[in-house]
């Protein structure tokens, strides 16, 4: 139990930092690390490569969101600190995929994959804050938007549901990275400058 621990704070990081939208747009010869939005999670391989890979993406990004907790609540069970060392994993992991160590820690904003660790935490939560995202990018066209909006929304219906506080401010930690990673897209936003995922010209 002693390595344990950090054995899987550290796979739930390289777990986390895997660039599964960078590795499944390679067949296709292009480098979605310098078009579109030149970010390397769903919604920009979705725009370059089409919705079948963005889901695809999607998934795997939410995978390993997901699995890198789930799989050190199985290995912590007898652990009197496990409720703290799960917390750690599910920030390692979307911390890997911010800043992935593979790409030198030039990584994506951390949402599908922040998505993954709330459906581990509370995954009426999850779907709450899925339901929030996807009413603000029809209703808008920014995923960006909607991105923070979703996010934001977790927190609220996790006071409602009372969970643990271990698993709030694990949730209040991933949305404030992820609204850290979306600062360019706050100031477009609010500059009237973000692209809509609904124009044809977005880019």
């Amino acid at each position: 139990m002693l390595f344990t621990a950090p054995a899987c704070i550290l796979g739930s990081y390289l777990i986390g930092a895997i660039p599964f939208g960078l590795l499944l747009s390679r067949s296709s010869g292009i480098d979605i690390r310098t078009q579109g939005s030149k970010n390397i999670g769903a919604t920009n391989v979705a725009r370059l490569l089409g919705k079948k890979m963005g889901t695809l993406t999607l998934v795997c990004d939410m995978l390993k969101g997901f699995l890198p907790m789930f799989i050190a609540s199985l290995l912590l069970r007898a652990d009197s600190n496990r409720d703290l060392l799960i917390a750690l994993c599910g920030a390692a992991t979307v911390l890997g995929h911010m800043f992935p160590v593979y790409l030198r820690f030039k990584g994506g904003k951390g949402v599908a994959t922040a998505l993954g660790a709330f459906l581990y935490l509370a995954p009426p939560a999850a779907l709450s804050c899925l339901l929030v995202f996807l009413a603000c990018v029809f209703l808008s066209g920014y995923v960006s938007l909607g991105s923070l909006l979703g996010s934001a929304s977790i927190l609220v219906v996790l006071l409602v549901l009372q969970v643990p506080a271990w698993k709030f401010w694990l949730a209040a930690f991933i949305v404030l990275l992820i609204w850290i990673k979306h600062y360019q897209n706050i100031g477009r936003l609010l500059g009237g400058t973000e692209k809509s995922w609904q124009r044809k010209d977005r880019a």
